[in-house]
C-alpha cells in the first residue's frame, strides 16, 4: 500500500473534499493547490498522475490533528467535526447570480431597448441583372 492509497481512503472514510484537503494543509502551512491534490487520486496509468510523496502525506496527517481535535487552547470534539462533513450541502445552483447583458446606449429608464434589423447582403454582378423572357406571338 502506498502513500496514494492511504491517502485516498483517509478522504473518502472522512468525507472530505479537495477544498477541506486545501485547508487542513494550510493548518500547517503547506501550501497546495486543488489540481495537485486531485492529481494524487487519479488512476496510476493516468498522464497527470503524481506520486504522493511522505511530506505530503505527513503534513496532511499533522493537519488532520488540527482539523479533528483543535488545538490546546480551543479544542474541538472530533466526531462533531466528522459529523459536519456528512451533513455538508453544497450551495445550490438557483442562488447564483448570472450577469445581465448592458443595455442599450440610446435606452433609458423605461424606453426598450432598440432592435437592430440585419443587414441585407448586397447584390452579386449575377444577380443583378435581369432577364426578361418574351414570349412568341
Amino acid at each position: 500500500m502506498n502513500n496514494n492509497d492511504i491517502f485516498k481512503k483517509l478522504r473518502v472514510a472522512l468525507q472530505l473534499r479537495d477544498d477541506q484537503i486545501v485547508e487542513i494543509l494550510q493548518l500547517v502551512d503547506f501550501r497546495i493547490s486543488k489540481g495537485e491534490i486531485g492529481n494524487f487520486f487519479r488512476n496510476e496509468d493516468h498522464e497527470k498522475f503524481m506520486e504522493c510523496g511522505d511530506q505530503v502525506l505527513r503534513n496532511f496527517l499533522n493537519g488532520l490533528v488540527i482539523h479533528l481535535r483543535g488545538t490546546k487552547e480551543s479544542p474541538k470534539v472530533p466526531s462533531e467535526v466528522i459529523a459536519s462533513h456528512k451533513n455538508f450541502q453544497p450551495k445550490a445552483a438557483a442562488t447564483e447570480v448570472k450577469p445581465q447583458r448592458p443595455a442599450a446606449k440610446n435606452a433609458g429608464p423605461g424606453k426598450p431597448p432598440k432592435k437592430f434589423a440585419a443587414k441585407k447582403k448586397e447584390a452579386g454582378p449575377v444577380e443583378r441583372v435581369k432577364y426578361t423572357i418574351k414570349k412568341k406571338p
